[in-house]
Order: structure tokens, then sequence, then C-alpha cells
């Protein structure tokens, strides 16, 4: 029995970006059979929203699309996340900068990926947060989202 490959998705606040992240992986991995090969998780660089479900605007955008966004946010563990997953996903240059810092070490630095390198089309260096926008803003989102977890599936296929 092969190992899961275990993905933590990670943005500031862990109710808008990286739980869709998580959703719409769940949901890819699922379509494509292969859902019991991988571990997927979200979490946030800050504690802010702690034990509170996704936005309400998020989760409305995201179930137009079939998503049920289900995490509750949870600020990331450095001494466990680190070690416990085999791929850190930030959704931003802040994102990564801020992983970069709270990682323990060189070999967990290395697990830190920017979710846009797994995007088609090379239009969008980063996940931009909806927080304070207007529903295009969320559905853009979801729109990056698809097309990278796409991309990282086919990469972390390729790995495999």
């Amino acid at each position: 029995m092969m190992d899961k490959t275990k993905i933590l998705f990670v943005c500031l606040g862990n109710i808008c970006r990286s739980p869709s992240a998580e959703a719409v992986m769940k949901n890819l991995v699922e379509k494509h059979g292969v859902a019991e090969k991988y571990e997927i998780d979200s979490s946030g660089i800050i504690s802010f929203h702690h034990g509170k479900p996704a936005d309400a605007r998020m989760r409305k955008h995201a179930e137009r699309r079939g998503y049920n966004l289900t995490s509750i946010s949870r600020p990331i563990n450095p001494s466990r996340d680190f070690s416990y997953f085999d791929l850190i996903v930030g959704m931003d240059n802040q994102n990564i900068r801020d992983l970069k810092n709270l990682a323990p070490d060189k070999d967990s630095a290395q697990k830190i990926v920017k979710m846009t390198d797994f995007c088609s089309g090379g239009k969008h260096t980063e996940v931009p947060d909806p927080y304070y926008g207007g529903a295009e803003g969320f559905e853009l989102v979801l729109d990056i989202l698809e097309d990278a977890c796409n991309g990282l599936l086919l990469h972390i296929s390729d790995m495999r």
C-alpha cells in the first residue's frame, strides 16, 4: 500500500482561498477516482478566524459550482504541518514568504510551492484575496483554483 500524498493549502486566514482550494482538489481527485491516494487539508498563516467556517460569500460561490466548503479555519502548525505534509501550497507571494519564514529547516522549505505555478495559462501569478472585493473576485478565485488544481494533480501524478 502506497502512502497517501498529503497536501496542505495555505492562505492568510483560511476562510476563502485555501478552503476553496481544498474543496476543489478533493472534488477533482474524487472525480478521477484517486481520492484514496490523497490527504488534502487547508490552514491559514494567521489564527484570527480559528474555529470558524469558510467565508459565507466564498461558500455561496463555491456551492454554485458544486463545491462544499466544510473545513474549519485553523492556523498552520509549523512543528507538525511541515513534517506531516508532502506539499504546502501558498496562494500568493506573501503567503510563500510567510511560509518560508515559518519553515523549521531547508527540507521543509522545499515543500512550499505556489498555487499559480500549476496554472495552464500563465496569466495569473497569484490567487488574489477576494475578501474585500465583490462577487467577481470570488469567481476569479474559483476559476484560478480549478485550473491550478488540475495542473497540480497532473504534476503530482507524474511524481508518483
